[in-house]
């Protein structure tokens, strides 16, 4: 509560006009708390300015007038001072002003020398932002707990789907909120560099989702040619350009119908084809390529870029409808680099692949953990898998070097140690 400078002042109803008087009436007018004086008779002498603005009440309004006829009259919902009268000792309350400011309000009664009570002090203290504060810790503590449970929930989720692999609480916080996503039909965009997974988070939304037990498609959207970019996605009518399939051919909207299509690197899409992914979306219908009868769709779509569509879309090269229709639900993964517990067990996890497949039992030094966890990956997740295939083969003991990740110690990447090709001897 930001209050102007206090000065000596005479003080009116209250008894007293020396300087010591004015003096400590200017110490009780510098406080932030509320305070309020009354008689023995509980008829209010004095208050200052705090009292109040907390109160919402006026000195005026109170001053001269008795607690009780205060309290009869509604002015007040109810009083310490009386309370203290009676009781003959200190009182404590908590109170709502008509501000909406809640209080604790202390009445101390003051006994002169006959032991008589001659005054009686009210201090009114201002816990409203405490109690907000509260109020916010107790809702903190509430969304606390029901994370930690969801929390709980994933990984019990993903001892039975090994392939699944989270243990950074970054990682796991996108589980949480993917998981969420995955019960309704919505659009969900996944944002993230090259090689951070977006496909596993795909994968992961479509098994929890309804549709779990139909198709997921996957689709590389920048590996299909341009001009094939439409009849792939949507299908063809026999007969609808030079090459195609006599029969037609259903594209792959269609053979995703009940489940999910995963529409990777969507951020490739030539415009043309982007204009008819939208009245798909939209619609729920699709027409082939040399056709003319709307084919009704039940998809889902879940889509993924490493781009900037926001940059892309101020550059022309993506619709801005499509993006805004493609980013109901956005989520961002986060590069490896940002999710470092994940890194050792997607690393150990690869070792044991290839162990089982090739029946080693290689496993990483102490050595080799520190500098997985030292390096940037650029390429994320696609790059340690080769990372860790590189080793396995270069390693020529179970144990797993350091030198053998092609790992230096500055965290830059260098190339593998190479092996000599054998010498042919001329002739």
């Amino acid at each position: 509560m930001k209050r102007d400078r206090v000065y000596l002042s005479k003080a009116k109803n209250f008894p007293g006009q020396d300087g010591m008087t004015q003096r400590l009436l200017a110490v009780l007018e510098s406080s932030f708390d509320g305070i309020f004086l009354t008689d023995s008779h509980a008829c209010p002498i004095w208050c200052n300015h705090s009292y109040e603005v907390i109160s919402g009440l006026r000195a005026q309004d109170v001053l001269g007038i008795p607690m009780q006829k205060l309290v009869e009259e509604g002015i007040i919902s109810r009083s310490s001072t009386l309370m203290a009268l009676d009781r003959q000792c200190a009182v404590t309350i908590e109170q709502t002003f008509t501000t909406g400011k809640h209080a604790v309000v202390t009445s101390t009664p003051i006994f002169d020398a006959d032991d008589q009570i001659c005054m009686v002090v009210t201090n009114v203290r201002d816990i409203s932002e405490l109690i907000s504060l509260q109020e916010s810790l107790d809702k903190e503590r509430r969304l606390a707990a029901r994370y930690e449970q969801e929390i709980a929930i994933i990984r019990e989720q993903l001892m039975s789907t090994p392939q699944f692999i989270a243990e950074d609480p970054a990682t796991l916080n996108l589980l949480r909120i993917v998981g969420r996503a995955a019960l309704l039909d919505t659009v969900v965009l996944i944002q993230g560099e090259t090689g951070v997974g977006k496909e596993y988070i795909a994968t992961y939304i479509h098994q929890r989702s309804p549709r779990k037990g139909k198709s997921f498609i996957p689709v590389n959207c920048g590996a299909i040619p341009e001009n094939l970019a439409e009849s792939e996605l949507f299908g063809y009518e026999r007969g609808a350009f030079t090459g195609a399939n006599r029969e037609g051919k259903a594209g792959l909207f269609e053979v995703a119908d009940g489940g999910t299509i995963f529409l990777d690197e969507v951020g490739e899409l030539p415009l043309a084809t982007q204009t008819k992914l939208l009245r798909v979306l939209q619609e729920r219908k699709l027409t082939r390529v040399g056709g003319s009868k709307p084919i009704p769709i039940n998809v889902r779509v879940i889509a993924a870029t490493n781009r900037d569509l926001q940059d892309c879309v101020e550059k022309g090269t993506f619709r801005e409808d499509l993006y805004y229709r493609l980013s109901v639900f956005p989520v961002w993964v986060p590069p490896l680099r940002e999710r470092k517990l994940d890194i050792l067990k997607l690393a150990k996890s690869v070792i044991q692949e290839l162990n089982q497949t090739y029946r080693q039992e290689k496993f990483l030094s102490a050595g080799a953990e520190a500098a997985l966890l030292q390096y940037a990956w650029p390429g994320n997740v696609r790059e340690l898998r080769n990372v860790m295939e590189r080793a396995f083969i270069m390693s020529d003991a179970k144990s797993i070097q350091a030198e053998e990740l092609a790992i230096v110690e500055n965290g830059t990447l260098r190339s593998p140690r190479t092996i000599s090709p054998p010498m042919v001897l001329s002739r």
